[in-house]
């Protein structure tokens, strides 16, 4: 016979996984909802031929989201932001970068989703966390299900440098090695929440060049909806 203390424990730990498991599919629910309402919904991206168009990409591990650019455009050239020379492996055949904020101990201490912790989930459920930019440097990207490619305007293109530019390490800039020998992390402005996404930033800086893009995208999925596969 259970005693009565152990069938309160019991009685109370159901219901808080029950609880744990509301609050997950409710955030869901909302990130689907948020993610389906456009912003800037009577953009249209330029046509392939267009000579003011700028070709980007849209770059997903099923996770996290990056944005893949031109090495060097009229708008801007990030090399002397993010001069090669910062990773292990520089040389001068690169011709894109691709750029990400997200959560600095989730970026740093999980290589792999295996190292996340639980302690650092409900860290970042309860009060969040720093910033990080995620910097990679890629020679001449293959478009693909998972980097999709997406046209700009010259004008669009310099309101979304405009907006990374908002995220750009402060003064002294501080680094840590990537997960290999292209990319590298550096220290960043913004407070990573559970409404404030890598995702959400990655939808945001497009939203700033007047691209449509989803209303609130803490996902993945959310952004990816509004940047069809190669080829459709």
């Amino acid at each position: 016979m259970v005693a009565p203390p152990v069938r309160r424990l019991i009685r109370w730990t159901g219901r808080a996984a029950l609880g744990l498991f509301g609050l997950l599919v409710a955030y869901c629910l909302a990130a689907w909802i948020g993610s389906s309402i456009p912003r800037n919904a009577d953009w249209h991206e330029p046509a392939a031929n267009d000579p003011d168009a700028v070709p980007i990409m849209v770059e997903t591990n099923g996770v996290h989201t990056a944005l893949v650019l031109p090495l060097v455009t009229p708008e801007r050239d990030w090399r002397p932001i993010f001069p090669d020379s910062d990773v292990a492996a520089p040389g001068p055949g690169y011709t894109h970068i691709a750029i990400s904020w997200g959560e600095k101990q989730v970026f740093l201490d999980t290589p792999t989703w295996w190292d996340l912790r639980p302690w650092t989930v409900l860290r970042i459920v309860g009060i969040g966390g720093d910033g990080v930019l995620h910097v990679a440097h890629y020679i001449r990207p293959a478009p693909a299900d998972d980097i999709r490619p997406l046209r700009v305007t010259h004008g669009e293109y310099a309101r979304l440098v405009a907006a990374i530019d908002r995220s750009l390490p402060r003064s002294p800039r501080v680094r840590y090695p990537g997960y290999g020998p292209q990319d590298v992390f550096y220290d960043a402005p913004g407070h990573y929440t559970v409404d404030n996404t890598c995702n959400q930033w990655t939808s945001n800086v497009l939203a700033a060049a007047g691209v449509k893009t989803g209303w609130w995208t803490p996902m993945a999925g959310g952004v990816m909806k509004w940047v069809p596969p190669p080829g459709r």
